[in-house]
């Protein structure tokens, strides 16, 4: 009788501690009897996907057009005086002003959806914009292969190929090549002007035959039908304290890269609508 009674209360007695312990969790500091909390697992916030996918969706997506921007590599510093003695040239590497980004920028804009840039290697336009002397050069037909080498395998309805122009200063036999700044004149009276000399290309995307295009002259974008001047293409005056002393220091202006971008993203923004026209 006592053994039976001694089991059953030892039984209770675990039972207590069981129930005690499955109260409290350890190391909580709960009080006996409170409602367990489980704690909630944070699940991480994904990361977002939209930058990339639509970067992916512009350059990998079908392609209405291939733009090859070809101008922003260089800054030509320029200085045509009375006498052949007093010329001066320099091309300053600009990569770093991202024109060529804006030339895409403005396709873009003037295009639609579609539209994809194509790289390219490092000095491919280099024979076009400044060729070897040639007894019979078809200068289309040089950037013909050029666009054929970097269009190999994009397969675009059409390809634009926006390239540097060599402009004209009128009363002399000295050309203005793509974007620069040009001092011209005596010592006594010169005049300063930023300038942008470029030219749209438009191939088809399957024979690469050029597109004629319409009747556009970039020589009377913004040259401001009123202002008496040598300069023919696109072009704003600025003051000749501007023109930089030391050529390599023209990298470095803030004025004469803002003008550029500016003056460059206005003259494409007249020109390319009729020039991308379908």
């Amino acid at each position: 009788m006592i053994r039976p009674l001694a089991v059953a209360l030892l039984l209770s007695c675990l039972a207590e501690a069981t129930w005690a312990q499955n109260q409290t969790a350890p190391g909580t500091g709960a009080a006996p009897g409170a409602p367990i909390v489980k704690p909630v697992a944070k699940k991480q916030t994904p990361k977002t996907k939209t930058a990339t996918t639509l970067t992916g969706a512009v350059e990998n997506g079908p392609c209405r057009l291939g733009v090859i921007p070809a101008v922003g590599d260089q800054f030509v510093v320029q200085k045509v005086g009375f006498t052949v003695f007093n010329n001066e040239y320099t091309e300053v590497p600009i990569d770093a002003w991202g024109l060529d980004d804006i030339i895409v920028a403005r396709v873009r804009a003037a295009a639609g959806g579609g539209v994809r840039r194509l790289a390219y290697a490092k000095g491919a336009f280099t024979p076009y914009d400044h060729p070897q002397p040639q007894l019979f050069r078809n200068s289309q037909d040089d950037l013909t292969a050029i666009v054929r080498q970097i269009a190999a395998n994009a397969t675009c309805e059409r390809y634009a190929v926006v390239t540097k122009l060599n402009g004209v200063l009128d009363g002399t036999n000295q050309t203005l090549l793509g974007v620069g700044v040009l001092n011209h004149g005596t010592r006594l009276f010169s005049r300063t002007h930023l300038f942008v000399n470029i030219h749209v290309t438009v191939f088809d995307g399957q024979t690469f035959a050029i597109h004629r295009n319409p009747s556009v002259s970039f020589g009377t974008v913004l040259a401001g039908a009123l202002e008496m001047t040598a300069l023919r293409g696109p072009h704003r005056e600025l003051d000749n304290a501007l023109y930089p002393a030391n050529a390599a220091n023209a990298a470095n202006s803030a004025t004469l890269r803002d003008g550029a971008r500016t003056l460059l993203a206005e003259t494409l923004d007249k020109t390319l609508p009729a020039i991308l026209a379908p």
